[in-house]
């Protein structure tokens, strides 16, 4: 049974959250990275759950590594960062759903990261974002220095990792950080809402994801080949009959998905 994570479904209709919860600081110590990765695997698993709302409570998002398990001048590989941190935020990264981070409170580091791995970052007005390694004289070890310039550019990236100073949410808004900034007790409530919409799309919601997130880094023609192949697996849902057939009937937007 998971200590520090759990999935609490049916949040919302086909929404789950996904609730980190490890007071007070939501330190992600090697044993929150390896339930997180469970977490994942039971998301991979679940047709029910088409979008889920990754949250660390109405305070605190997740203040960073658990810094009591670094061992600084250790042999590569066993140093720096939790170790099944890097490997859960990549599989929380690929499961099949929508994933939402509801950020309240702090996401730093380690918790910036995990918040990177998700596909949108509702953010409260005083959250703060941020990867301050380098202050400890490390860098980020589980997707920091690659999530955080492909989302806010290259050379905006170097500032923040180079400097570890903290982003404000409307700073965090302004450079792409996060994509929706609410007063902190709507947070959560406007991350489910959110969800919701994406939970109520197609199946090819799924295939969307895989190209997008799979080609990003592939050469031109092999991503071109990955969205062909995920587009020939959306058109083969039950969900593509629906829209298409509701398209000819009713016009656009009017279609009921089934999520199959």
């Amino acid at each position: 049974m998971s200590e520090f994570v759990r999935i609490e479904p049916d949040t919302a209709p086909g929404v789950a959250t996904v609730r980190l919860d490890r007071p007070p600081m939501n330190a992600l110590s090697n044993a929150v990275g390896a339930e997180l990765a469970g977490a994942a695997e039971e998301l991979q698993a679940r047709r029910d759950i088409r979008a889920a709302v990754l949250w660390g409570g109405p305070t605190i998002f997740a203040a960073g590594a658990d810094v009591k398990e670094f061992r600084p001048g250790a042999a590569d590989g066993d140093a720096g960062t939790p170790v099944s941190l890097p490997a859960a935020l990549r599989q929380l990264e690929r499961v099949p759903q929508v994933l939402v981070a509801a950020v309240n409170g702090y996401a730093l580091g380690g918790g910036c990261e995990l918040a990177l791995a998700a596909d949108f970052r509702v953010a409260a007005e005083d959250a703060v974002f941020g990867q301050p390694e380098i202050l400890l004289g490390i860098i980020p070890g589980a997707g920091g220095t690659q999530r955080l310039p492909r989302l806010v550019g290259l050379s905006r990236a170097k500032e923040i990792v180079y400097t570890g100073r903290w982003v404000d949410a409307a700073e965090a808004l302004a450079i792409g950080l996060a994509d929706r900034v609410f007063p902190a007790a709507e947070v959560y409530e406007r991350a489910v809402e959110m969800a919701g919409r994406f939970a109520a799309g197609p199946a090819a919601l799924r295939h969307a994801k895989v190209a997008i997130n799979g080609g990003f880094d592939l050469p031109l023609a092999e991503a071109l080949e990955l969205e062909r192949a995920e587009f020939v697996a959306a058109f083969a849902t039950e969900d593509a009959r629906l829209g298409v057939q509701s398209f000819v009937d009713h016009g656009p937007g009017k279609a009921v998905f089934v999520g199959r």
